[in-house]
């Protein structure tokens, strides 16, 4: 059973940064893409970022290139998310995703998801 279990989100001032971390287990992870997203309140969940394990394929969506850098570390079966320049609009709860298939930024494609972490920036 694949179980994904995010951490450090909090509040942080508007310019600051924090990492979030996704640790994976139940799986060998080579063969699939694990992705990041997020969801304010009464909006839908949206892609942020994801990452192909095998090779280190990286994908951002527009408004977060150039401040937020998602990686992995295979010796811990973790992806990270750095977020630096953090503004207002980032507030959300940030979920971790992993799929099988081939990368992508639908969040109908990733089969299983963590149970959030809450990232609050005040400004």
């Amino acid at each position: 059973q694949v179980q994904l279990v995010e951490s450090g989100g909090g509040s942080v001032q508007a310019g600051g940064s924090l990492r979030l971390s996704c640790a994976a287990s139940g799986r060998t992870f080579s063969e699939y893409v694990m992705g990041w997203f997020h969801q304010a309140p009464g909006k839908e969940r949206d892609f942020v970022a994801a990452i192909r394990w095998s090779d280190v394929i990286t994908i951002y969506r527009d408004s977060v290139k150039g401040r937020f850098t998602i990686s992995r570390d295979m010796s811990k079966n973790t992806v990270y998310l750095q977020m630096n320049s953090l503004n207002p609009e980032d507030t959300a709860v940030y979920y971790c995703a992993a799929t099988r298939g081939l990368m992508t930024m639908k969040r109908s494609a990733y089969d299983y998801w963590g149970q959030g972490t809450q990232v609050t920036v005040s400004s």
